[in-house]
């Protein structure tokens, strides 16, 4: 296949995506019905285009065709073909290009499930969405040509990064970016209610699934990008407010105020202002993420690229998309009608008080990964914000989040009874608190923060389960009855529920393996040994390996509990790829339950010995266990029917007629 066929195709795409951008913005302006239609069809075939080129470009990888510059940087004839495929999107230009791919086949989507949207808004969506994958299709072509090619063609390729060469990194990035780019559609949603001038509970209905399907991506691709770092880089941790990683989670933040406010908009048609704000600012902080990835800006093993050239355009595109939506904002807020009133005290304020922490949160992260860059601009000085900056500003927002968290589904619409919730999840208050105790008196007696957090992470869990155990009829009703009421709940409920014990399910793990583990450092030789917690650790040997595309001297170890009963191996690694000269440290893993051994092996010492770092990390695969858990209970609340009906049309006042 011609990778001239490719670069073809993103042409053509690009002057659809103007097409798109144009003709259904007249058509509404118009109320032209033919001119509004052309959005649709646009739409897909645009798609289609840059699913093309996609497929191109793919296939000049498995094919490990060097005559393409971008495969020729990131490829190599010897590396597996998981790797080749995955190098696709390893790489600023394959990157970029998935991106657009992810963009515009969310803008087919809402032509083809979005038809029972106003003829107007579809029109203007899809307009907005238009104008954002021509931006950058430009940006493509003009600066990351992914389809370059090189004369004469070199015989063998450079091998991609070998810290991407995993198969968590072949997951993350889509999964990435369908998150991020996902948000595009609230935003497109946002701007052209703002330019059709109506903005009411049927457009927060329309908004909230596109929302949710964004945030469960988005959830899901920062879990996997997590486990990543933590088994590939040989560090042991999990979180490191890196930048980027700052980067991805700043519009988690805002996207789930935005889920949370548009429930508030769509069943009291209150927040107007607020979630179309919240919409707008989303998306600006996924760009924004694009722009400290690719600008050159940032150090870090996630970047892409280093090009200032591309850094400058990716500015302008923020300036053109985020100035632009805020001005159309600053010019319609005073239009739009504040909405419905309700007490303090209310299903309403209870997620009032979560949009006020969440953006809050935001914004420290958005202030801690700024301020070193504006700093270095104006004055020069390089400064590190680290985790103390974010432990002491991020954490104090948080803990009283996730205390309220329990509170919010059980209380009223408009006027709830605080001290009757309370009552309701007095036994869920108290197992937490027990929880809590047993850990003091049995796990860790000096460490009080292990034994707050844990309590914490059981008040979610035992609160969502009172949640759907209220809901369901129980104390009241028999259980029988109670199941059968609990199998009828609209799945949004259970949804809600799942999200948020999914989410003390985090926070136990990350408790844990915070405040809980314990970490060995030592030089063994073969038959010496090491205690890590309630196991022991015999290193065995060290013997060299050969794979496709590497070398590396495994380290054997035998792992024995502390009754002497073997538990097995664990394997780590020093690896070398030959190619790029690059050495890598592989992470041997055992789980045990719940917890695990992490070791990590360093440099043979001189008399014959190796440096082992170990650690005991109890409870720590309730973090990803956890964010799975969220994913299905968003997913559980996108299948309710409710979400994919459509909000209903006003009803028509009935007129009385005389004849």
């Amino acid at each position: 296949m011609s990778v001239e066929l490719g670069h073809f195709a993103l042409v053509l795409a690009f002057a659809l995506a103007l097409v798109q951008a144009v003709v259904p913005l007249v058509g509404a302006k118009l109320n032209h019905d033919k001119l509004m239609a052309v959005g649709g069809p646009v739409a897909l075939t645009s798609c289609a285009l840059v699913a093309i080129s996609f497929a191109v470009l793919v296939s000049a990888y498995v094919q490990s065709d060097f005559s393409v510059a971008n495969v020729w940087e990131n490829s190599h004839s010897a590396k597996p073909l998981i790797y080749k495929i995955s190098g696709t999107w390893g790489n600023h230009e394959g990157s970029m290009l998935l991106w657009v791919l992810i963009l515009v086949l969310f803008g087919s989507l809402v032509a083809l499930f979005g038809r029972n949207l106003p003829a107007s808004l579809r029109a203007n969506v899809l307009s907005v969405q238009g104008l954002v994958a021509a931006a950058f299709l430009l940006f493509i072509l003009a600066t990351s040509n992914p389809f370059a090619r090189l004369v004469p063609a070199p015989i063998e390729g450079q091998d991609l990064n070998p810290i991407l060469q995993d198969v968590g990194l072949a997951i993350h990035p889509p999964l990435l970016y369908l998150g991020y780019v996902g948000f595009s559609i609230s935003f497109s949603f946002a701007v052209a209610a703002l330019i059709d001038g109506r903005i009411d509970a049927a457009w927060a209905r329309w908004v909230r699934p596109w929302t949710l399907v964004a945030w469960i991506f988005l959830t899901g691709g920062i879990a996997m990008g997590s486990y990543w770092a933590y088994y590939e880089l040989g560090w042991g941790g999990f979180w490191f407010w890196d930048p980027v990683e700052n980067a991805s989670f700043l519009p988690w933040l805002s996207g789930t105020a935005l889920l949370h406010s548009a429930i508030v908009m769509e069943k009291r048609s209150a927040l107007k202002i607020w979630t179309v704000l919240l919409s707008i600012l989303t998306f600006s902080l996924s760009l924004l993420g694009t722009f400290l990835v690719r600008s050159g800006v940032l150090t870090s093993v996630h970047a892409f690229a280093t090009d200032p050239a591309r850094g400058v355009f990716i500015l302008m595109l923020l300036i053109l998309f985020i100035g632009g939506a805020l001005a159309l904002f600053a010019l319609r807020a005073g239009t739009l009608a504040p909405g419905g009133l309700f007490q303090p005290i209310s299903r309403e304020g209870a997620l009032v008080v979560n949009n006020l922490l969440l953006t809050t949160a935001a914004a420290t992260v958005l202030i801690g990964t700024l301020y070193p860059l504006a700093l270095e601009a104006v004055t020069g000085e390089k400064v590190s914000v680290g985790p103390p900056f974010f432990n002491l500003t991020f954490l104090p927002l948080i803990f009283p989040l996730m205390m309220l968290v329990p509170f919010g589904p059980l209380l009223a619409w408009k006027r709830g009874d605080i001290w009757a919730v309370s009552q309701h999840l007095f036994a869920a208050f108290t197992i937490a608190l027990g929880c809590g105790a047993a850990v003091l008196l049995f796990m860790d007696r000096a460490t009080l923060a292990a034994a707050l957090g844990i309590a914490l992470g059981f008040w979610l869990i035992f609160g969502a389960v009172t949640d759907i155990a209220l809901k369901a009829g129980l104390p009241k009703a028999g259980f029988g009855t109670a199941l059968q009421r609990l199998w009828k709940l609209p799945r949004s409920i259970k949804g809600t529920a799942l999200a948020h014990a999914g989410l003390g399910v985090m926070a136990l793990g990350l408790v844990s393996v915070t405040t809980l583990e314990i970490e060995r450092i030592v030089v063994l030789k073969p038959g010496e040994t090491v205690e890590v917690g309630d196991y022991r650790l015999r290193l065995d040997g060290i013997q060299p390996f050969t794979g496709p595309n590497f070398t590396e001297d495994q380290a054997r170890f035998r792992l024995f509990a502390s009754d002497g009963t073997a538990r097995g191996t664990v394997v780590s690694a020093k690896r070398f790829y030959a190619v790029r000269g690059v050495p890598t440290t592989e992470a041997g893993i055992r789980t045990l339950g719940l917890s695990q051994l992490y070791v990590s092996i360093g440099e043979v010492t001189e008399d014959g010995g190796l440096v082992v770092r170990a650690w005991w990390k109890p409870w720590v695969t309730l973090i990803w266990l956890g964010a799975l858990v969220m994913m299905i209970g968003g997913t559980l609340s996108l299948l309710d029917r409710r979400l994919r009906v459509g909000a209903p049309m006003p009803r028509r006042k009935a007129r009385l007629v005389v004849e």
